[in-house]
């Protein structure tokens, strides 16, 4: 748990209406960084999935992630070279103790 504690206090992100992902380099509460790109959903297949418009990637947003949904939630995977596999859920961002 620790390490995924660490990873929620220092990345997170938010899908815009826009479609836009931006991506939050944070230190908990304090955002230090902001990647945005430009996304798409794409429909058929087993499941949508999203794509990335990448013109400048950085280590989380290199290729697309993994999406798995439930009947009332869903997560994201990102695959890094830093970190392996990153995930993200849909929840309302709230700081945690470590």
């Amino acid at each position: 748990m620790k390490n995924a504690d660490w990873q929620y206090n220092h990345y997170r992100f938010e899908i815009t209406k826009d479609d836009e992902l931006n991506l939050y380099i944070t230190d908990e509460r304090k955002i230090l960084k902001v990647y945005k790109r430009k996304i798409e959903f794409i429909e058929g297949g087993a499941s949508p999935h999203l794509k990335i418009i990448n013109e400048n990637p950085n280590f989380i947003l290199e290729a697309e992630p993994t999406l798995y949904r439930n009947s009332w939630d869903f997560y994201l995977v990102f695959n890094t070279k830093s970190y392996s596999n990153m995930f993200f859920k849909k929840v309302r961002w709230e700081p945690i103790n470590n």
